[in-house]
């Protein structure tokens, strides 16, 4: 199998959307690779899986899936046997009976982290300013005013939920660690890829490199594929 017949499903974090992928998947384009990105509603845990599989039903054979941030927790959910690898890029990873909540708050809080809570509507946004300061601190001015334009806001409901067990368990993953996350400690990074026994990948890159680093998140998505190609010709 060629590295072109392997289909990657990109899911993105809370206070994002789609776009969000938008670098990594030109460049995957480039190479002849398809690269579906999944529109997560963000508004239950179990209703963002749906979504995701609802997007993994559109595209066809073996299947490479990347999640940004919380996502990770969504692309660990899915059941689908189509799913041959995963890729965590500085995602969370909680284990069978814990919530994102229990691995976001894990460890003290960098201290240019905002201070999230719902508000009136029982939602989470993220301060326009965390953008900047937290979020994407490496990113241009201009992607920095998109990423705050588009933001979409996670319900509580995405981040209280315990997970069942974890799709990492059972096939290969990697994990690019950001030594720079300040939304998500490194350390807690490093302890969620080890005991995913992940193939760590670790850059000095802020907590969103899918927009201020995408080459380095393209070659882990690539790397990816071309394992999941290997395995299919075995």
């Amino acid at each position: 199998m060629s590295i072109r017949d392997v289909s990657v499903v990109l899911a993105h974090g809370a206070w994002a959307d789609g776009s969000s992928w938008a670098r990594v998947i030109t460049a995957l384009d480039a190479e002849g690779i398809k690269a579906v990105a999944a529109p997560l509603p963000l508004t239950s845990l179990a209703d963002d899986v749906a979504a995701l599989n609802r997007t993994l039903e559109r595209v066809e054979g073996a299947v490479v899936l990347a999640g940004h941030a919380y996502a990770g927790a969504v692309i660990a959910e899915t059941r689908s046997p189509r799913v041959k690898a995963l890729v965590y890029v500085a995602a969370l990873a909680p284990d069978e009976g814990e919530t994102v909540a229990d691995v976001f708050y894990g460890l003290p809080p960098h201290p240019f982290a905002p201070k999230l809570a719902p508000d009136g509507n029982g939602l989470i946004w993220l301060p326009e300013s965390a953008f900047a300061s937290a979020f994407a601190q490496g990113a241009r001015t201009e992607d920095l005013a998109v990423l705050a334009a588009v933001q979409r806001p996670i319900s509580p409901a995405c981040i209280t939920a315990p997970v069942g067990r974890p799709l990492w368990k059972d096939v290969p993953n990697w994990f690019l660690v950001a030594e720079e996350d300040r939304m998500i400690v490194p350390e807690m990074q490093r302890v969620m890829a080890a005991r995913m026994q992940a193939a760590v990948r670790s850059h000095a890159v802020d907590h969103t490199p899918i927009v201020t680093a995408p080459a380095l998140v393209t070659a882990i998505v690539r790397e990816a594929i071309s394992a999941v190609a290997g395995q299919t010709r075995s």
